[in-house]
């Protein structure tokens, strides 16, 4: 148990300085440095009274004696007021919001995590009442912080506990209450096995331990960036000269923050940063003593999956894959039916573990867009299993609109009792299983990165089921000789472009755009004409116009709509494509040796353009 609560707790460490955690921080920094009106400081000659308040005018004593000077009258919710020293020094109650936010987001999140869905299932609460209890949560205290008589309202529930001071940081154990029900780290195994077993309901002495041992782990550099925050506005004159200020600042940032994550916002600003922890993650999570230790929460079926191993180098028989079973639903099939793997023999399929609110999924999506689009026709096929690790993820409505914005269309399926993600022995999101067209599980890997051998062993599987089978080039930038400075995959998204120059994007809606008068550089590109410039896509309008230099032997472009591209390579116009329908990808440039040009493209309005891939 001793070597468990190790695991957890620097599972936990990891997790909270991962980039999943991000969108917190800032709350928490400034939660801790928007205490009362004391700043910690020593105040020689005070009196008892409360803070700042002076003494009290005189009154005239019985029968019209001597005037009396008499004590300030005393809120009973206000904070206890402070008591000298020795040498007559006031010290001012000490700002504890620090403690207070970590400890209600830790209490809220290992609370919830393991009992959740058990007090959601038993009282008959839809699925993601968490999540709006935590974001109404998140904007009372931000007008607390905004307008003091909210403050007020949220800090009574605490008045009458007699620890002193600890009124005052009711709405700071409350903030951090909110933000725990919000709190969606990184999954990695430890997570996962705690997220698992809470859901199902079956907590044991060793899953307790390593939920606390892992809100521990979390909890410590979470409260070192609070006390981070409070020194600040403690040692800075600035903020104590604008204390008011401050708090209106993380008030109003509060409410953007739930604003943002109620609108996904900050899910797609995520997406975009590279996730640095996963390595160290999997050293110490996915160890063989820490595979030991999780593995025995759990039963011994399906065990010839784990005589494989994570992301191998080569193709291996790692036994019959198991069923889908368990599942609540399925989405995008003909009439919402279930597909049957016993079906699927002949094809080289590909299992998803995923789940639509995880960021490492949604970075692993365009991935398996990539290899729908190029494999599909020889032989693949992609099944994502939905695995919720939080209670709001099971409502099918839900995942629907998180399929939908992240371009989803694969067969899904809704393995909300977890049932699926047992039978594969899962421990990470996401997961991915190539099943050969016996049957039997040849390789997976866990968790982001090494896409280009998952291509490279989904391509060894498609020959050995169909060794005539034409396969198209790699979608990967690493797969042969020819990707040392060759230009690399671009995307057409207003936060995950790069190498663009010229007129600046603006986001969402209908702009003109003009060429530079410079030669663009290599691997840059720019716009001209009317665009609308969004996160998936760019959307061509009147006069559109695209222009790309870039190296290679090919170069290829993911188009939906419908109308004509004509392509033009160093000046001369070489093509018309027509397109037509959903997104596919289309050949734009083909040449047997690779070569440095420049490439513009002229689209008819209307159509869509995703992604530059060069081969």
């Amino acid at each position: 148990m001793l070597t468990l609560a190790l695991i957890g707790l620097l599972g936990g460490l990891i997790t909270a300085v991962s980039p999943c955690i991000l969108p917190v921080l800032p709350v928490v920094f400034l939660a801790g440095g928007t205490g009362g009106k004391g700043d910690g400081r020593t105040k020689p000659g005070a009196t008892t009274g409360a803070p700042d308040a002076g003494p009290a005018p005189p009154r005239r004593g019985a029968a019209g004696g001597p005037a009396v000077r008499t004590a300030p009258a005393q809120d009973p919710a206000a904070p206890e007021a402070p008591a000298p020293d020795p040498a007559g020094a006031v010290r001012a109650p000490r700002n504890r919001r620090p403690y207070a936010v970590v400890a209600g987001l830790v209490v809220s999140f290992a609370f919830f995590t393991l009992l959740g869905v058990t007090i959601i299932s038993a009282l008959g609460l839809p699925q993601d009442i968490l999540r709006y209890i935590g974001l109404g949560l998140l904007v009372l205290i931000g007008l607390g912080l905004i307008l003091p008589p909210v403050e007020r309202v949220l800090e009574k529930p605490f008045a009458r506990i007699p620890q002193r001071q600890v009124n005052k940081e009711g709405s700071a154990f409350a903030l951090g209450l909110g933000l725990g029900l919000l709190y969606v780290p990184c999954a990695g195994p430890v997570l996962a096995a705690i997220t698992v077993a809470g859901a199902r309901g079956e907590i044991s002495a060793d899953i307790v331990v390593l939920t606390l041992s892992f809100a521990v782990g979390t909890a410590v550099p979470l409260l070192a960036f609070a006390l981070a925050g409070r020194r600040v506005a403690e040692r800075v004159a600035a903020f104590r000269r604008r204390a008011r200020g401050l708090r209106i600042v993380a008030g109003s940032l509060m409410i953007v923050l739930a604003l943002g994550l109620a609108f996904d916002v900050t899910a797609a600003i995520q997406r975009t940063l590279p996730d640095y922890t996963s390595g160290v993650q999997g050293k110490i999570e996915d160890s063989d003593a820490a595979r030991q230790q999780l593995s025995g929460l759990y039963d011994d079926s399906n065990k010839e999956l784990s005589r494989c191993e994570d992301g191998a180098d080569e193709l291996r028989a790692c036994g019959q894959a198991p069923p889908l079973e368990g599942i609540d639903g399925w989405l995008n099939t003909p009439g919402n039916r279930p597909v049957d793997l016993r079906s699927l023999r002949g094809k080289v399929t590909l299992i998803d573990f995923w789940t639509y609110s995880c960021i490492n999924c949604q970075r692993a999506v365009p991935h398996l867009q990539d290899w729908e689009r190029a494999y599909e026709d020889a032989g693949l096929r992609i099944i994502g299993v939905h695995s919720p690790e939080f209670a709001f993820e099971k409502k099918r409505d839900n995942v629907v609109s998180g399929a939908r914005k992240l371009g989803v269309t694969w067969p899904v399926a809704l393995d909300n009792d977890l049932t699926t993600w047992d039978n594969y022995r899962n421990r990470f999101w996401p997961a991915k299983y190539l099943i050969d067209a016996e049957g039997t599980v040849r390789y997976f890997k866990f968790g982001e990165g090494d896409y280009d051998k998952t291509e490279k062993m989904i391509r060894e599987l498609l020959r050995q089921a169909d060794p005539t089978v034409a396969l198209p080039e790699p979608t990967g930038r690493a797969m042969d000789d020819l990707t040392t400075g060759r230009t690399p995959e671009t995307y057409l998204s207003n936060l995950r472009i790069r190498g663009y120059v010229g007129t600046p994007l603006v986001d969402d809606k209908p702009a003109a755009y003009r060429f530079p008068r410079e030669p663009l550089p290599l691997n840059k590109l720019s716009l001209d004409g009317t665009w609308t410039a969004g996160y998936e896509h760019f959307t061509a309008g009147p006069d559109a116009r695209l222009a790309f230099t870039y190296r290679a032997k090919n170069a290829n472009l993911v188009l939906a709509g419908t109308g004509k591209v004509t392509v033009v390579v160093d000046g001369k116009a070489t093509r018309t494509i027509d397109v037509s329908g959903s997104p596919a990808l289309y050949r734009l440039t083909d040449d047997k040796d690779p070569r440095t040009a420049r490439l513009e493209l002229r689209l008819d309005e209307g159509l869509e353009a995703y992604a530059f891939t060069f081969g």
